[in-house]
């Protein structure tokens, strides 16, 4: 499939690139190392039109598509990877709303996502439940004409700084079908009972917001449901064929990041009298890292191209998800490597792109379950 980039997909390239070269690496090391972010540079960011390009203008979006912010995730990710996710991930759950939401809520919460008013949490994760996500034990309770939300969430991107959280809440329990007892429930972040504590230590992406997130009893309206009670698992698995899609995305961009990094350390370094570029292990190492690159970003481009197309094929995007995961691994290591001594210290952006990358293997799905979803899709 030809993806030669329509002009207006290339200005979009070429704004992300300028805009983050140019925002980017003067504080990246400072906030990977203080585990902060500016709130500044997100708003400056949604004010040049970077954030939430795949909403609808109907809701203050530029209309466009999954594939255009992919686009952009790349670009950001090819400079910082902590950065990009700070900035690109704070409309996390705008995908289930534009999919799953009332009108009303998507009037309400979708424009100020785009105007930098507020960012989305979307609370999945449980400490008892990661991959199966039909093991979520946070309940919602029917009061009335209310939700009673009781448990906790671990690992929640924005968690201590998002506005709304869309929770993956146990709505009834006893239904015969695992996979029919969860629903999607709406909560502001002031309500009462609702708290949120930082997780700090993270090994990457250290810039972006990720908290624990405890419920006691927060009471919303009904009307907060999210879509129909009981689908939750099933808005669930449609909106993680939206969102692996911008993990892909993450995953090329640091794979460029440590090609560029590599190769132009290998060009100025000598040993035994030689620039390290003229080894054969070192070509090898270059040349493998290269076409990793290219195979990954022709499988998300492919993927996000169908999505946009109205074509999701869930099989293709576990395996652009875990493929492009494992190479920006593979990346990192063999960059850090051809490095040596240097890309072991903080000086040199190849020991944060390290710790970056080894995420891609583990959020929006651990790679032994993009495994299992790409071999049950050819084997039936």
């Amino acid at each position: 499939m030809d993806f030669n980039l329509s002009k207006q997909q290339r200005d979009i390239v070429r704004a992300a690139k300028e805009f983050a070269n140019g925002e980017f690496p003067p504080v990246a090391a400072d906030f990977d190392r203080e585990e902060r972010f500016d709130l500044g540079l997100w708003r400056k960011a949604c004010d040049l039109g970077f954030v939430g390009t795949f909403i609808p203008e109907a809701y203050e979006g530029a209309g466009l598509g999954f594939f255009e912010h992919c686009l952009i995730t790349e670009e950001f990710w090819a400079v910082d990877p902590g950065i990009g996710q700070a900035i690109l991930a704070t409309t996390f759950g705008a995908e289930l709303l534009i999919l799953f939401a009332s009108e009303e809520q998507k009037q309400r919460l979708l424009p100020p996502l785009v105007e930098g008013k507020d960012m989305l949490a979307t609370a999945i994760t449980e400490p008892d439940a990661g991959s199966d996500p039909t093991q979520a034990v946070t309940t919602a309770v029917k009061d009335g004409d209310e939700w009673v939300i009781s448990g906790s969430k671990m690992f929640i991107t924005n968690g201590t700084c998002a506005g709304h959280a869309l929770v993956f809440c146990l709505t009834d329990p006893e239904h015969p079908s695992p996979h029919q007892r969860h629903s999607f429930i709406l909560v502001e972040t002031d309500r009462p009972g609702f708290s949120a504590r930082k997780i700090k230590g993270k090994l990457g992406i250290r810039a972006s917001d990720t908290a624990e997130l405890a419920f006691s009893d927060v009471r919303v309206p009904a009307a907060n449901l999210v879509g129909e009670e009981g689908r939750g698992f099933f808005q669930l698995m449609e909106f993680f064929n939206r969102t692996r899609l911008h993990i892909c995305a993450q995953g090329v961009g640091l794979m460029r990041a440590c090609l560029e990094d590599s190769v132009r350390h290998v060009k100025n370094r000598r040993q035994f009298g030689q620039p390290l570029a003229a080894f054969q292990a070192t070509q090898f190492k270059i040349a493998e890292m290269a076409t990793r690159m290219r195979a990954a970003r022709n499988l998300y481009y492919n993927a996000a191209w169908l999505v946009d197309q109205g074509k999701v094929d869930h099989g293709l995007i576990a395996m652009a998800k875990w493929f492009s995961a494992q190479g920006a691994v593979q990346a990192a290591d063999e960059a850090l490597q051809m490095h040596g001594g240097y890309g072991y210290i903080d000086e040199y952006r190849v020991q944060r792109l390290y710790r970056d990358a080894k995420i891609l293997e583990i959020y929006e799905g651990a790679k032994e379950v993009e495994k299992l979803i790409v071999a049950r899709t050819i084997l039936g």
